[in-house]
């Protein structure tokens, strides 16, 4: 059974030798990272989370500097500049866009649509999969709640099989709690075009991530990545999954005083509300850049259980690729 086969679509889509896509991750997927994992044969993602016009056209321009390769870049739909962004992947010839973060709008699906760009989306569900679809995806990643930063509610197993059987009209790539090539496998043999893996390639030789970071990766195991607690039904939380530190706790002594200040009158609900959202403000920019895993947020997936070192990312990708192989060619013989 030959790998080559069965992610055909996948890398047909993204134009690339192996059907591993990057996960985009704030801080961690720029230049250096992106064009070191699509130079070693897999699909970069360049994360531009709250980056305005100027830094991700820089930033789109300095990968191009350093591969040839096809990448893509990750938008946030609920950018209050989106359209904008578009217009500057659409200015710099981006091959792909990866939109996340909500439902899109077709006003700006429609700004990459006319470029040519390839849109890729999220779909957390099949009736939101199908949607997509009719609005103009080009292909779908399903990511489960395994994943690092923020989630869904859904584990990766149940959104495969629920989406898997019954979208053939585009390419799917599956995500969350990805560490090994012989899980690249399974989800190939189950219909998927290709996988998605974010924290598997933080510890690679060429992140920028500070040094603390990667060594937080590598001590942690799996139960280590828990989701955000939130304490009252009234004060919504959004779901992220992060390694558990002091910053942690800390945050759920803050919902309980901004609770308490609600309930005494101190604060009006948006004003609680606020203080709550305000409290990991630049935190992942503290844990990723300056290196403060204590009280910063270190996004992982639980999949951090499998990272025990720091590689090239042409050694990741060359270790996944020959797990994967190797798994198909046991099933094989299985089968014989």
């Amino acid at each position: 059974m030959d790998i080559n086969n069965l992610w055909s679509r996948g890398t047909e889509f993204l134009g690339t030798k192996y059907a591993i896509m990057a996960g985009a991750m704030s801080w961690v997927s720029e230049h250096n990272l992106v064009s070191a994992i699509s130079n070693a044969g897999g699909f970069g993602v360049l994360a531009c989370g709250s980056m305005n016009n100027d830094l991700l056209r820089k930033e789109i321009q300095l990968t191009k500097q350093m591969t040839r390769k096809p990448f893509g870049v990750n938008l946030i739909t609920l950018h209050p500049d989106i359209e904008n962004l578009a217009k500057v992947c659409v200015e710099e010839k981006v091959s792909h866009v990866v939109l996340a973060g909500g439902l899109p709008k077709a006003s700006y699906m429609l700004i990459l649509k006319e470029a040519g760009i390839k849109i890729m989306c999220f779909a957390p569900a099949l009736s939101l999969a199908k949607r997509l679809i009719k609005l103009g995806a080009d292909a779908l990643i399903i990511e489960g709640m395994e994943a690092g930063g923020h989630i869904g509610p859904v584990t990766t197993g149940v959104l495969a099989q629920e989406i898997l059987p019954n979208i053939t009209e585009v390419p799917v790539f599956v995500a969350g709690g990805i560490g090994r090539g012989e899980m690249i496998a399974n989800y190939l043999l189950m219909g998927a075009s290709g996988c998605q893996l974010g924290t598997k390639f933080v510890c690679a030789h060429e992140c920028i991530a500070h040094p603390n970071f990667k060594q937080a990766f590598i001590n942690a195991s799996a139960r280590d990545a828990i989701v955000s607690t939130q304490l009252d039904p009234e004060f919504a939380v959004i779901p992220v999954r992060s390694l558990s530190n002091k910053g942690t706790d800390e945050f759920l002594e803050a919902q309980r005083l901004a609770i308490e200040k609600y309930k005494s009158g101190a604060l009006s609900k948006p004003e609680a509300q606020l203080e709550i959202e305000h409290f990991w403000a630049g935190a992942l920019r503290r844990a990723v850049i300056e290196g403060d895993v204590d009280r910063g947020s270190v996004m992982a997936g639980q999949s951090v259980g499998m990272v025990d070192k720091e590689q090239s990312a042409s050694e990741i990708v060359e270790e996944l690729v020959a797990q994967a192989e190797y798994s198909l060619l046991s099933f094989t013989k299985v089968l014989a």
